[in-house]
């Protein structure tokens, strides 16, 4: 063994493998090894069919096919080309367009979104607040940056939003930082599948409103909705843009929007984050300093998934095509997902609050162990510290239907 370690870790806690694809890499082995029936990836936040494949678009391939050889193969603008900013504001806003100022800058996917927000709206050393139930890559990104996650309880003792909870996450933390980033992932929340109803972007509205009362306290309200698109109703879901248009002038909301999901494109990486704000000026601030992060790391984003984004959104006939097959596919899986719930509740399996979405979240002690116990009868979920992530995007229904008594009975085995 080596006496030097070269690379520093810059206080960084950096696992020698990603706990998600790790665990999907173990499940593809004991497939090849012992057949592909013998396993259930329930690990993959992706969309397959019944037969394990990867759920693509057609309507997305076949615009796809027909790109120009400079459309995939040309340098993009940094903050992405006219068109796709025009067309992705639609794809995020639909019929519910903000009144306030917006400015768009392309990403690579919702992850890069996510870094740029983080990187420019807190200082190193902050804490950026989330719910307790959240991707385990938020952490990842922000400790890449000097900055760490801090969490409220999401649901209270009735399975709703613990409102409480997050004013006092936020009021403790602003005691000690002028300036707060509040991580925000609806509708269809990952690991949990719950989406944030109107009411509760009511209470959120009046909690952030008096956070931010005094003049020398920002808040940036990141909104991840990567999901926003198989959460059920398309227009139902994107009711609660118009509520973030009167915030004062200290308060920013970023979009974090990405194709991966919604035009099945997760290999091309590519996004947006979108600013809403009062202020024109800020507005061309976010558009300004965000750009500067995206050329000091990714440099521009994949032109070809802007230029099929765009193009889509040309063509009502195409949109229209494009739309109508993703609906089908997000009835595939929100009834994937109500079936795993009424099977978890037959069987007297405890499931978080849940919705519509990729992950059903099962709450349990010792996670890890239970996970372990899991594998060994082939059947492969992500831990996700007070719990187990099951994809009911990678699974059948009917082993939907199956799984939870037999994830009960290692729950009870484990903690017995």
């Amino acid at each position: 063994m080596s006496k030097y370690k070269m690379a520093e870790a810059n206080n960084r806690i950096i696992p020698v493998e990603d706990k998600i694809f790790g665990i999907n890499q173990k499940a593809k082995e004991m497939a090849a090894r012992e057949g592909a029936d013998k396993v259930v990836n329930a690990t993959i936040g992706s969309l397959l069919d019944d037969d394990g494949n990867l759920v693509i678009l057609s309507s997305v391939v076949e615009v796809l096919k027909n790109l120009t050889p400079n459309d995939y193969a040309d340098y993009a603008p940094i903050a992405g080309t006219p068109d796709f900013i025009k067309a992705i504001k639609k794809a995020a806003f639909g019929r519910f367009v903000p009144k306030s100022y917006t400015e768009t800058v392309a990403t690579p996917g919702g992850t890069g979104a996510i870094r740029n927000t983080i990187q420019n709206y807190s200082k190193r050393g902050d804490q950026v607040l989330t719910s307790d139930w959240y991707w385990s890559p938020y952490s990842t990104i922000a400790q890449d940056i000097e900055r760490s996650i801090a969490t409220y309880t999401l649901f209270d003792e009735e399975g709703r939003f613990h409102v409480a909870s997050f004013e006092s996450k936020i009021k403790e933390l602003l005691s000690k930082q002028d300036g707060l980033v509040i991580l925000l992932n609806t509708p269809a929340h990952n690991p949990t599948g719950y989406s944030l109803t109107l009411e509760d972007w009511d209470k959120i509205i009046k909690v952030v409103k008096a956070a931010a009362a005094e003049d020398s306290k920002k808040i940036t309200l990141l909104i991840d909705v990567a999901y926003l698109d198989y959460a059920g109703d398309e227009e139902e879901h994107r009711k609660f843009f118009p509520l973030l248009d009167d915030f004062p002038a200290n308060i920013l909301v970023v979009v974090s929007y990405s194709l991966s999901k919604s035009y099945t494109m997760y290999g091309m990486r590519s996004g947006a984050m979108i600013c809403m704000t009062r202020e024109k000026e800020i507005a061309e601030e976010f558009k300004t300093v965000c750009g500067f992060s995206s050329r000091g790391t990714w440099s521009n984003c994949n032109r070809a998934a802007m230029a099929t984004l765009s193009n889509i959104y040309a063509d009502e006939a195409l949109l229209a095509k494009v739309t109508h097959e993703r609906q089908d596919y997000c009835k595939m899986l929100v009834e994937r997902g109500h079936t795993f719930a009424k099977a978890a509740k037959e069987a007297g399996l405890k499931t978080v609050p849940f919705e519509a979405g990729f992950f059903v979240t099962v709450p349990c002690e010792n996670a890890d162990a239970v996970g372990l116990a899991l594998q060994k009868e082939g059947i492969f979920t992500v831990p996700v510290g007070k719990g187990l992530r099951v994809s009911v995007a990678s699974i059948s229904e009917e082993k939907c239907r199956l799984l939870p008594p037999i994830i009960l009975e290692a729950i009870n085995t484990v903690n017995s």
